[in-house]
């Protein structure tokens, strides 16, 4: 932790030097253009490090690099803030950021506003990469963001309970989980994140995509939100509170708080993202249900859901200088060699196709035909330049919904209007 806050002050006091106009730090004008040249230090601006395993990616890079060292800034947990403070960095023309770990969602409104420079597609096997991650990280054609680590929202559940309670198979539908349930007691039902941030956003996107709704029409660009069917899938989150399916503590859960409770062994389903498996599986006492679960696709309305497509690509500053260290360094993460280390110690999800066919990673993670299916079945949110605002709208409206403050024909009207207005050209 004191090492993570060390890195977090650093990178905060080189934002500083350079908005307030000082010399930037290793001499230098920043690039001009979009130029991959310079080579010297770098640093890696990304989320906090969940899945413990990044720091161990960067020194590999150093012990063969050592004068174009990386140093990660570890900005906060929430996605929300790391935008944030990227859009800051950005807008003060700061180079303190030099690679950018782009939720995948952002990569449109990144790129529209000149924040990121375009990648040498060339320099990158896009057909080794499973073709959802690809599309996360191009814009108008171009490739701004090389696929790094991939996401798609599955199913965690308490295998040895459901074996004692009878059950064979976990749920394919909402109505199988809660019937499970009711055959299991002494531990809360389901569980995802519904804390008001970015979390809620796939929470909401998945219940309602589920359903057989959408938020915004992929094809035209337009909302089209106010259904029946996106009102079936908010109704799932919104009756799973009401009726205690959903435990009221997870009004509060994000990723973390999530986990914890699951590897408490207070939760028999759990909606959540890959990396949960290593750390849920660990022997060592940390995990109360290490050996006991396994790992299925969402369950939908009436058949299997559709999970929110997360994960995060890999993106060069257009404020940055030794740019072209920082490509190789884009291009030595997201390679088939290192995204193999980063699963067999993390669980991540790769963005490389061949790795989910490989025997030895199947033998030590079985769920990943599971992971492999969900990704390639995964819908992204909705892929619009002002992300920022859209998702703010999502978060307000699933929020005011599950904790009862607006019926949710109301709540999906009002923010039907409300995308509209910010998806005008």
């Amino acid at each position: 932790m004191r090492k993570a806050a060390r890195t977090a002050v650093a990178g905060l006091l080189l934002t500083m030097a350079a908005a307030c106009g000082g010399t930037p730090p290793g001499g230098g004008a920043t690039p001009s253009g979009g130029a991959m040249t310079g080579r010297g230090p770098i640093t890696l601006a990304t989320g906090k490090d969940t899945s413990r395993n990044l720091q161990n990616q960067v020194d590999a890079w150093n012990k063969g690099h050592p004068d174009e060292q990386a140093r990660i800034v570890e900005l906060p947990e929430s996605a929300d803030v790391q935008r944030d403070q990227m859009i800051q960095n950005a807008r003060a023309k700061s180079d303190a950021f030099t690679v950018l770990a782009l939720d995948v969602v952002w990569t449109s409104e990144f790129a529209a506003n000149r924040w990121i420079l375009p990648l040498p597609q060339e320099q990158f096997d896009l057909a080794a990469f499973l073709p959802p991650t690809v599309a996360t990280g191009q814009y108008r054609g171009r490739l701004y963001a090389a696929p790094w680590k991939t996401d798609a929202g599955l199913l965690y559940y308490r295998k040895d309970l459901l074996d004692k309670a009878g059950v064979k198979e976990p749920p394919k539908t909402w109505r199988e989980m809660e019937a499970d349930c009711a055959k299991v007691p002494g531990v809360s039902c389901f569980a995802g994140q519904y804390e008001k941030y970015e979390g809620l956003t796939c929470n909401f996107a998945e219940a309602v995509n589920s359903a057989g709704g959408t938020i915004v029409d992929p094809a035209t660009g337009r909302p089209d939100v106010d259904t029946p069917a996106a009102e079936r899938g908010l109704d799932f989150l919104v009756d799973g509170f009401r009726t205690g399916l959903i435990p009221k503590q997870a009004i509060t859960f994000k990723e973390e708080e999530g986990r914890r409770y699951f590897q408490e062994g207070r939760l028999l389903f759990h909606r959540q993202w890959p990396y949960q498996y290593a750390l849920a599986d660990r022997h060592d006492g940390s995990s109360k249900v290490a050996g006991r679960f396994a790992v299925a696709p969402l369950p939908g309305l009436n058949g299997p859901g559709v999970p929110t497509l997360g994960g995060h690509n890999l993106a060069v500053s257009a404020f940055a200088r030794n740019r072209a260290s920082a490509l190789d360094f884009v291009t030595f993460l997201s390679s088939e060699e290192r995204q193999r280390a980063n699963l067999l110690a993390s669980s991540e999800a790769p963005t490389r196709a061949a790795l989910y066919d490989e025997p030895e990673l199947q033998a030590k993670y079985p769920y990943l035909k599971v992971l492999k299916e969900s990704v390639l079945n995964a819908k992204p949110r909705p892929q619009v330049v002002r992300y920022g605002d859209v998702t703010a709208a999502i978060q307000e409206a699933a929020y005011a919904a599950i904790t009862g403050a607006r019926p949710s024909g109301q709540v999906l009207a009002d923010l039907q209007t409300k995308l509209q207005t910010l998806t005008r050209s």
